[in-house]
């Protein structure tokens, strides 16, 4: 089932501000943080040189941009989400969509390597690689996609003609071409299978019960027409 948003519920589930959960992905580990902690202090130590040897007068406006540097750290977070989040919107229509797992599997996906030397001299090189799941939905209509997220053992209850749920987005009214879509929700387990977490999840469930109750309405009112 592919049932088509109003670019008013569409921005409502994507996001233009980060939420909680994308500042938290982007903040990433504590050698993240270290890294955006190092730019503030080199910014700040840069501007007060720069205030020191040119003897600027324009407090107000450096005033402005040490802020701005001195909180790089905290703000760039938001910065980065908030970009992903406005490269999803830029697609003119959305759509709700409502299929099953067709199928699942986990696959081992090299994400770099290391190089380093033993206890010998020999370079050694040292692969880094994360599990992943993949996971292949579709609906009666022939109508399926290839989704790919980092492994967690929350998906282990996962299995096949599970109902699965997301938001997929066109530049076609019709949706005929998806050319982008977002994380995965399965109502039955209330989870999320994701890498990046695309939407507001609030909006999300609402607009998922709000489809699932018209659903269910439907044969009734069918019926009652028959008798009638």
């Amino acid at each position: 089932m592919l049932v088509p948003l109003t670019r008013q519920k569409f921005e409502q589930v994507v996001p233009l501000i980060a939420t909680g959960l994308q500042y938290k992905y982007y903040w990433g580990k504590f050698s993240n943080f270290l890294q955006r902690l190092l730019i503030s202090v080199v910014a700040v130590v840069v501007i007060l040189l720069v205030i020191v040897i040119f003897k600027l007068e324009f407090a107000s406006i450096v005033f402005v941009v040490g802020v701005i540097s001195a909180f790089f750290w905290l703000w760039y977070p938001v910065f980065q989400a908030s970009m992903r989040n406005l490269q999803c919107r830029r697609y003119k229509y959305g759509g709700f969509f409502r299929g099953r797992v067709l199928d699942w599997w986990i696959t081992d996906q090299l994400m770099g390597k290391t190089e380093t030397v033993n206890s010998k001299g020999e370079l050694v090189i040292i692969e880094n690689r994360e599990k992943q799941i993949n996971l292949e939905v579709g609906d009666e209509t022939g109508f399926s996609i290839e989704f790919v997220a980092p492994l967690r053992s929350a998906y282990k209850v996962i299995t096949r003609g599970q109902i699965a749920e997301m938001v997929v987005m066109s530049n076609r009214s019709d949706l005929s071409i998806i050319e982008e879509f977002s994380d995965i929700y399965f109502p039955s387990r209330d989870l999320w299978v994701s890498d990046y977490p695309y939407l507001r999840r609030d909006f999300f469930n609402e607009v998922g019960r709000r489809l699932r109750e018209d659903q269910q309405q439907k044969p009734r009112r069918r019926r009652r027409r028959t008798e009638e």
